[in-house]
């Protein structure tokens, strides 16, 4: 068997693993990725006498956040990662 070299995950797997890390266990949390942005002129690739303006796009910060509504990015923290039985306040 071939040695695994990349591991990819679902947007959702995403949310999920860090709602865990957080030990969230209400509300509607979906990944967040912040860009930036930095531009300068470049040699073109094929031509490196031709200099091409260009911008790259660095992700800056990554996490999630609380959303209003499911959707796709999303997971429930209370299905995800439920209070366990034995901190559940009693009534």
């Amino acid at each position: 068997m071939a040695e695994t070299s990349q591991i990819t995950f679902s947007h959702q797997e995403v949310a999920e693993a860090l709602v865990k890390a957080q030990n969230l266990h209400e509300g509607i949390w979906g990944i967040y990725i912040e860009f930036g942005i930095i531009a300068g002129n470049i040699p073109s690739a094929g031509d490196t006498s031709l200099i091409l303006p260009a911008a790259v796009v660095p992700v800056v910060k990554m996490g999630i956040q609380r959303f209003a509504e499911p959707n796709n990015l999303t997971v429930d923290a209370a299905v995800v990662n439920p209070i366990p039985k034995s901190k559940r306040p009693t009534k």
